[in-house]
């Protein structure tokens, strides 16, 4: 038993690096599940990875004006961002394009266009960097804009929550003489999207980033019958993930933030195999 325990804690009582990886990856856990949770919920799944996508060239552009300096990096992935978003919502109202299918327009363009951006005036090693992260080196500031963006993530859902709920589940009578409330909850709801896909960029990269948002929560969606058994499978499922990921990176010596992923959709394949023989679990959760 104490081989198992020294194996489980070993690596993140002796190394600072993991103990940061840990922390980093835990709070993205508590600010990427909530996101997931109501992209499902709002049939806006595509959504999140075409945003995950789209910080790439801000986040290329603010690399190659300050380095790895993290507010150049994080506000060139927020600004990149939001302006995706921006631009798809306005393309969907003004043609006959969905939101869907402007998002995956403008985020196919923005991935290319930041893998191009990189490549040109970089590095292979500074590609590999954007897209695929490194928790692994996560520092002090990164762990801080992490905390930041996850305690604003979770001060925002606590004080909307039965607004958001509501919006979700029937906007069209949110709207009813409330049309400033919905685009509140809508915008808002985007920017905090943008936020946590910024935090999981930094350790994740742009391909990774949506992993930890959308696998625990695709499986508390089969696993769970209410919303608040949803959010609280999703935390459970995104943390065991991030400690199961790590130690997987550890011992094997393989890149920590796919292990971290990778963790998740065997959990969410899990979640498949368990559900697959119960009725009635397409239906909307219990709110």
């Amino acid at each position: 038993m104490s081989q198992v325990v020294s194996l489980l804690i070993g690596p993140f009582a002796e190394f600072d690096f993991m103990r940061h990886a840990l922390v980093g990856s835990l709070a993205l856990s508590l600010g990427c599940t909530p996101v997931g949770v109501f992209l499902l919920l709002r049939r806006m799944s595509l959504m999140g990875d075409s945003l995950s996508h789209a910080v790439l060239p801000g986040a290329a552009i603010g690399y190659l004006i300050g380095g790895l300096s993290l507010p150049w990096m994080a506000g060139g992935g927020m600004a990149a961002g939001l302006l995706v978003a921006l631009l798809a919502g306005v393309s969907s109202r003004r043609t006959r394009l969905d939101e869907g299918a402007s998002f995956a327009g403008f985020y196919l363009l923005a991935l290319a266009g930041g893998v191009v951006i990189v490549s040109k005036w970089g590095n292979s090693v500074d590609l590999m960097h954007l897209l695929f992260g490194s928790v692994l080196a996560v520092d002090d500031p990164s762990l801080l804009l992490v905390a930041a963006i996850a305690s604003v993530t979770l001060l925002w859902f606590g004080w909307h929550y039965r607004g958001l709920v509501l919006d979700s589940a029937d906007p069209a009578f949110l709207g009813q003489g409330r049309g400033g409330s919905v685009l509140r909850y809508h915008l808002g709801f985007t920017v905090l999207t943008v936020m946590n896909l910024v935090a999981g960029f930094q350790a994740m990269g742009t391909l990774m980033a949506v992993g930890l948002m959308m696998l625990p929560a695709a499986a508390a969606r089969l696993l769970a019958r209410t919303l608040p058994g949803m959010l609280l499978v999703a935390w459970v499922v995104a943390s065991a993930s991030s400690v199961i990921g790590l130690l997987i990176s550890y011992y094997l010596a393989c890149p920590s933030g796919p292990a971290i992923v990778l963790t998740a959709g065997i959990a969410y394949l899990g979640a498949l195999l368990a559900s697959s023989g119960r009725s009635g679990t397409s239906g909307a959760p219990a709110l």
